[in-house]
Order: structure tokens, then C-alpha cells, then sequence
């Protein structure tokens, strides 16, 4: 099992020092990788109740967002091994083919180094902001997928899709990474899995704890394998990224009916250490 760390991107920590410490320290202990992620606005009426928050408000440290790509990119001049995530890029927020020249040359300036997570968006809000219709994401998220693969791996690119069209052209540069950059996606729906199985990605972004304890995110994996079953692909070609949110206690979790009651990484070490330890055994079953 591979281990990585989101970056101190959010918030009053987003500093340039911040970013460069945590980074140039996760690689020096050893860890596999960074992840960034992606928040357009912070909206005062928000149409879309945020949904990890009782009152549907996005935290108060999404009022200062650093770049992703950004970010990043920044890292990739100042490390040497570590790969480079997004958890996730909303992608039907980017145009594809500047999307994928940019991620592209992330990969040629970290010569390797980058993991692409996207995600569909789920605010109102920031697709308003984007010029981006709310309808059909689903569709349109079908070609995005489609289309990244073929710049980045076609030597003459062409699409003519309902969204997007490309006449027959040239698109550089290409990643260091063959066949592709790893594309995940993340998501919860059915449709999430079945796009990437269909179109043959590396794997499933999801989260565990808080919101999303392990048993929910069990009954997913399952499908997940089933999917790739009945689609006769093969399982191994699949992987599971999993953001994790653990919290650390200073006591034994207490409760009336038993252990199992206990929220997914709320603990003790020891405890949390015991979920980490399932989530390993759920992450290598694909």
C-alpha cells in the first residue's frame, strides 16, 4: 500500500513556505505522494448545500484557495521523486486541450511524476462561474476522459463529440509517462465506476471517514470488482486511491453498544492504526 499527503493548500496555511516544508518533507520521509486539490469560489448563498457540513457551508479555509496545477507545478522544481496528485480537478471546469497540455508538461517538467484525479463538480455555483451547463455532466465528462487519452497518446489528435470537437491536429507536448498519465476518477454513482471501466482508466478515487465510513465505502469496492467482472476486464489493470480523514483522540473511543459504533479513523493511534490496517485488506481486493 502506497501512502501520500495532501498539501497545506487552503486557508491562512496556504503559504508558499508551507507547501514547499510539507512537500520537501513527505519525500524525505519516505512518502509516495502529494495531492492537491480543487475549489473555484466560496459562495455567500451557495445554491449547493456543501455536503460535508451540517449546515451545507464549505469550510472557512476554501475562502483562499492556491491553484492545483499551480501548486504543483511549483513542487515539481523543488523535489525529486515524489509523484504529484489531484484530489480531484474538477475537469468539466477546464477546456480538454489546454487541460491536457498543461498536465502534460507537469509530467515533462517532474519527468514522470503526475497522477491525475478528476471529479465532475457538484456546485451550482462554480459551473455558473465556469459558463459550464449543470445538465449532462455525465456526458460530457464521458468525452473529457476520452479525449485527454487521445491528445496525450495520438500522434494527429481528431474528435467530434456532442460537446467537444477537434479537427485533425498536432498537440504537444506528450507526457514522459506512456501510455498516459494514470487518470482516477472520483465519485460514488454507479456511472462513476462504469466510466472507468469503459474507457479503461487506472482506478477509482474515494473517500474514507468522517462522511464516508468504511462500510459504505466496502459496498462500493465490491461493485467496483463486480463491474470489472462482468465488463471481462481485467482487475489488476484497476486501483483505489482512498482520502483519508483521520482524527486522533486521546482516549478509547467510549460507547454503550460496542466498537463498532466508532467513526472510521476516530481514535486512539492504536485504533486508528486497526482501521488502517482494513482499509489495506479493502484496497487489495481488486
Amino acid at each position: 500500500m502506497k501512502v501520500g499527503i495532501s498539501l497545506p493548500q487552503a486557508g491562512k496555511q496556504a503559504t508558499k513556505e508551507n507547501v514547499l516544508l510539507m512537500a520537501q518533507a513527505a519525500e524525505s520521509e519516505g512518502f509516495d505522494s502529494v495531492w492537491t486539490f480543487e475549489r473555484l469560489l466560496w459562495p455567500i448563498n451557495p445554491q449547493t448545500p456543501y455536503p460535508a457540513t451540517p449546515d451545507g457551508s464549505l469550510p472557512q479555509e476554501y475562502q483562499i484557495m492556491l491553484d492545483p496545477l499551480e501548486t504543483l507545478s511549483f513542487l515539481a522544481a523543488r523535489t525529486n521523486k515524489i509523484s504529484l496528485g489531484t484530489s480531484v480537478l474538477d475537469m468539466l471546469f477546464h477546456n480538454p486541450v489546454i487541460l491536457a497540455r498543461r498536465l502534460a508538461s507537469l509530467d515533462v517538467f517532474s519527468e514522470g511524476r503526475v497522477i491525475s484525479g478528476f471529479g465532475l463538480g457538484w456546485s451550482k455555483d462554480e459551473f455558473q462561474a465556469s459558463n459550464i451547463p449543470f445538465n449532462d455532466k455525465g456526458k460530457r465528462a464521458d468525452e473529457c476522459v476520452k479525449l485527454l487519452k487521445r491528445i496525450w497518446m495520438d500522434e494527429n489528435v481528431e474528435f467530434k463529440g456532442l460537446y467537444f470537437n477537434i479537427p485533425k491536429s498536432k498537440i504537444g507536448p506528450k507526457p514522459v509517462q506512456k501510455p498516459h498519465i494514470p487518470i482516477y476518477l472520483g465519485g460514488f454513482s454507479p456511472n462513476a465506476l462504469r466510466r472507468i471501466i469503459e474507457n479503461d482508466l487506472n482506478g477509482w478515487l474515494g473517500i474514507v471517514g468522517g462522511i464516508a465510513p468504511i462500510g459504505y465505502v466496502q459496498s462500493i469496492v465490491n461493485n467496483f470488482r463486480n463491474e470489472i467482472t462482468k465488463a471481462r476486464k481485467d482487475s489488476t489493470n484497476f486501483k483505489i486511491s482512498l482520502l483519508a480523514y483521520p482524527y486522533l483522540k486521546d482516549s478509547t473511543f467510549n460507547s454503550e453498544d460496542s466498537n463498532a459504533d466508532r467513526p472510521t479513523l476516530t481514535g486512539t493511534i492504536d485504533e486508528i492504526g486497526e482501521d488502517i490496517g482494513k482499509i489495506k485488506d479493502l484496497m487489495s481486493i481488486i
